[in-house]
């Protein structure tokens, strides 16, 4: 894991501590849905099934979507079993993430699992 995956993880462990993220499919659905969500971030091993909805949902709602590290470094970042995908609540936690992820279109991003024009899985 590089530098930068490493210091997103440890920052998604410090959103965690502070009350604002929202872990598993489901629960970064309802956020999502709920409009609190201001970032969605997935497992690069998750598996397409589990993420269509979420990723459409996201899509929809303008949530930005990237793609991380495996679903155990993701689990363990939070202190938990391996997890699929999480939802960053706090607006300045999910803008700091952003900053350290590639933009839409690049490695990491939405466009390469689901994306406005469809499901590439």
């Amino acid at each position: 894991m590089g530098s930068t995956s490493s210091d997103l993880l440890a920052l998604l462990g410090i959103a965690h501590r502070a009350g604002t993220v929202e872990r598993g499919i489901g629960a970064s659905r309802r956020a999502v849905r709920e409009g609190r969500a201001h970032l969605v971030l997935v497992a690069e091993d998750a598996s397409a099934q589990q993420l269509e909805k979420l990723a459409r949902l996201s899509a929809h709602r303008r949530v930005p979507l990237r793609w991380i590290a495996a679903g155990h470094a993701l689990g363990a970042a939070l202190g938990t079993a391996p997890l699929s995908a999480v939802a960053v609540t706090g607006r300045r936690f999910a803008e700091s993430m952003l900053g350290k992820l590639p933009d839409e279109g690049g490695e990491g991003s939405e466009q390469r699992g689901c994306g406005v024009s469809g499901c590439r899985w």
